[in-house]
């Protein structure tokens, strides 16, 4: 694994993983078994025991493919509060058997504790439920108006307890980051949003770069969006190299000086995807993926969102 430094001088995996929420990997129950619960009384007990069968075995399958990440040689694992699933993610650790020394844990404030003033309270209960001692970077998850300041100024409070190594934010345009660096008193060591080929956000990826502000990609991949996935020029690259497209653009990522968090539920894609280390993409080819751009944001505005249901 390769390391980014940070402007602070510490050292981040320039590569990650996004284990996502248990959650969202129980959607397929809802429009299959959800009828079952319009029949009164027994329906709803069935699909409830269904629930929860399914909850424990995705909950399983969840540690076992982090466990199996870590083992290969992951050493970033992106979280947030917002998903709950904790304490797996501390089981999938324990069963990883690597140091926690090794491992670069981020997570994030969710929005309901910044609608209720309840940041210190969550962050303690996660770490408790992680059974982790720190974190190595802490971030809210959305700049919510009228909150995030807040925020940030409680997660400033961790820092100096030590309880968190890093400070960084998310998904925060420039006018965000100009509120935090004139009211907060710690810089943001890195600013996580969407990047990807089909909308490199190029101004606020240079303006980050300008202050000193590491970018994180979350859906650097654009959700396996066929404009790449059947890309025949991003295929005849991947051929050049005896990779795949996703590699590619992972590539492309760390070549910008950017950390992308590729999320998989699929073992064989999670070590593939750390497979971007033994090649490096010609200056002609870094150009070619950058015009891939549309300017086509596939996830939500931090301008023009419902922070109450992210």
């Amino acid at each position: 694994m390769d390391y980014f430094e940070l402007s602070n001088g510490a050292k981040i995996p320039c590569l990650g993983t996004g284990p996502s929420a248990v959650y969202r990997r129980m959607n397929d129950i809802n429009y299959k078994w959800k009828w079952i619960s319009d029949i009164p009384l027994i329906g709803r007990l069935l699909y409830r025991i269904i629930y929860i069968f399914k909850r424990q075995k995705v909950s399983r399958q969840w540690v076992d493919v982090l466990s199996e990440s870590l083992k290969v040689g992951n050493r970033l694992i992106d979280y947030s509060n917002s998903y709950g699933d904790g304490n797996l993610l501390g089981q999938a650790i324990i069963k990883s058997g690597i140091d926690r020394k090794e491992l670069f844990i981020v997570s994030r404030a969710s929005n309901s504790s910044q609608f209720i003033h309840s940041v210190r309270e969550e962050f303690l209960k996660s770490l408790s439920n992680m059974e982790l001692e720190y974190v190595d970077l802490y971030m809210f998850h959305w700049p919510v108006p009228s909150h995030f300041i807040e925020t940030y100024k409680e997660i400033e409070k961790l820092y100096n307890e030590g309880l968190v190594k890093n400070i960084g934010i998310c998904n925060c345009h420039q006018h965000h980051i100009e509120a935090i660096l004139r009211e907060c008193e710690i810089k943001p060591v890195v600013n996580e949003f969407e990047v990807h080929p089909l909308f490199t956000q190029k101004p606020l990826v240079k303006y980050c770069e300008d202050k000193g502000i590491r970018v994180i990609a979350y859906t650097p991949l654009a959700i396996n969006d066929y404009r790449l996935r059947n890309s025949k020029i991003l295929r005849g690259i991947a051929n050049k190299y005896n990779k795949n497209i996703y590699q590619i653009v992972l590539r492309w990522h760390i070549q910008n000086g950017i950390i992308p968090i590729p999320y998989s539920f699929n073992p064989k894609h999670n070590k593939s995807n750390l497979d971007v280390f033994d090649f490096e993409l010609t200056d002609d080819e870094m150009k070619v993926i950058d015009g891939f751009n549309y300017n086509s944001r596939l996830r939500y505005d931090p301008d023009n969102c419902d922070f109450s249901i992210l």
